[in-house]
């Protein structure tokens, strides 16, 4: 089997890579179907473009525009890869797929792209029917090894494409979602110079690769002393790309045809809101009346339902694109000020208490939480954790409740379901012996309650580090531990 190594200028991506070699390179006469998602910004095309150059293959990348435009447009990329001199005009899909079918008629397996599948499902909506038609083992005597790859953003459609009784289920042989960069990748990607100033950019921009390259022109802080100078200049600034970045990504979302409403649904959850019932309280609407709007964001990728780790009939939705959040939290409160040339580094001075407390804090919980979830070693949890949330713990005495930020649910090391660790996660303080008291009567009550054991770890995050008695209690107590920026971002 070929090998093609990864394009130096490829970022991470090890693994997308080698699933897109070993589908363009799968023995056998047949065509075959690969379907590639994820949300915009991610490096999609890039991918497909750079394994389409690697092999020799074919890549057509749609618009949004009328079927017999988009025919025009793919019967002429199609005769120029083919080396003809006029173009291909077919009258229907049918006779353009039957033509691209042929494409690898040396024998040898040919990549073939369509980027922006959904732009050309859109006019013609009997497209995926026709692929599935073609790609049928009535249709293979007259087809050759044409790797298809169908790729699009609109990650609800491309969801779709393969669910259900869709007509393309269970024919394909790769489904790759390509994700964002998580934290880590995120901060050497950017060229972070310390840990607190990744987690400080990531808090805005998150793992999303074209932020760095395309909208800011590898514009990065260079340390904590610059990140407020970087938000100006490269954030806050009208006149570049990603000042308006949290507004086009609804727009170009084909789903979301209310663009208001779902606007007014993330600007609540940026907020502070993060269940059913109170971001029905800040739009003046009915809980139920939600339930759509709600699904269909979760549906593109623009927000998480997470369930609460403690109480089975509470959950949060959260923002999972930080600049998103951040332009709901920060920006569009300000958004006369901000389009105003020259009013950025006074508008930031006053936001920045919002940001502290309805960006960055928030944030660096759900940091933790996936350092706990993919990151920690399983001696830290004492056993294999399966699942990682917050949640909230009752306490009936007091009549109140506990949040706990990161609670970690899993194995121990004779197999058990069990509560391995909680912990909690404060961005701005400096932990002391209170905070390691709270978690010490939070473990009580789960006990209590039989949702944990004294076996059940405390775990204290810190962004700005800890107290020296604390250090000097838990030195020797393997139970306790103590994690800071740079933990987070360089240990287990």
């Amino acid at each position: 089997m070929a090998t093609f190594p990864k394009p130096s200028r490829m970022f991470a991506r090890d693994f997308e890579w080698s699933e897109l070699v070993r589908y363009a390179t799968l023995p056998g006469p047949q065509a075959t179907l690969g379907v590639v998602s994820g949300r915009r910004r991610q490096g999609k095309t890039f991918l497909l473009d750079a394994i389409t150059r690697a092999t020799g293959g074919f890549m057509f990348t749609a618009t949004e525009t009328t079927e017999a435009d988009a025919l025009r447009q793919f019967g002429a990329a199609l005769a120029a890869h083919r080396g003809q001199p006029t173009p291909f005009r077919f009258a229907h899909w049918d006779e353009a797929l039957t033509e691209l079918m042929r494409l690898a008629d040396t024998g040898r397996p040919t990549v073939v792209v369509i980027d922006e599948f959904p732009f050309l499902a859109k006019a013609s909506p009997s497209l995926p029917s026709l692929i599935q038609r073609a790609l049928d083992p009535a249709a293979q005597h007259t087809n050759t090894p044409v790797r298809l790859l169908l790729c699009g953003s609109a990650l609800s459609f491309m969801g779709r494409l393969l669910s259900g009784n869709a007509p393309l289920r269970g024919r394909a042989g790769l489904e790759l979602v390509v994700p964002t960069l998580d934290f880590r990748q995120a901060a050497d990607f950017w060229d972070a110079p310390d840990p607190h100033t990744a987690l400080l950019t990531h808090a805005i921009v998150g793992g999303t690769p074209a932020y760095r390259r395309e909208f800011t022109q590898g514009d990065t802080p260079a340390g904590p002393h610059d990140f407020d100078a970087w938000v100006i200049r490269a954030v806050l600034n009208p006149a570049r790309p990603l000042f308006r970045e949290g507004r086009y990504l609804l727009a170009e979302e084909p789903d979301l045809h209310d663009t208001a409403l779902y606007h007014s649904v993330l600007a609540a959850i940026a907020d502070g809101n993060h269940a059913r019932g109170g971001i029905a309280d800040r739009l003046g609407r009915k809980a139920t009346d939600l339930a759509h709007p709600l699904s269909v964001l979760q549906g593109v990728g623009m927000i998480t339902h997470e369930p609460d780790a403690f109480r089975r009939n509470r959950s949060a939705y959260r923002i999972s694109e930080p600049l998103i959040a951040f332009y709901h939290a920060v920006m569009r409160p300000a958004w006369g000020d901000l389009e105003r040339p020259g009013r950025a580094e006074t508008v930031w001075k006053h936001l920045q208490p919002t940001f502290r407390s309805k960006i960055l804090g928030p944030h660096f919980e759900q940091i933790c939480r996936e350092w706990a979830r993919w990151h920690a070693a399983p001696e830290t949890h004492g056993g294999h954790p399966t699942s990682v949330a917050s949640g909230t713990v009752n306490d009936p005495t007091a009549r109140t409740s506990h949040k706990i930020d990161v609670a970690v649910h899993g194995e121990d090391d004779h197999g058990r379901a069990t509560l391995l660790s909680i912990g909690e996660a404060k961005w701005n303080d400096r932990m002391g012996k209170a905070h390691l008291q709270r978690l010490h009567h939070i473990r009580t009550l789960l006990i209590a309650r039989g949702a944990a054991t004294p076996a059940t770890r405390l775990h204290l995050y810190s962004g700005t580090g800890f107290t020296a008695d604390l250090h000097h209690l838990t030195a020797t107590d393997p139970t306790v531990q103590l994690v800071d920026a740079a933990r987070l971002y360089q240990g287990d």
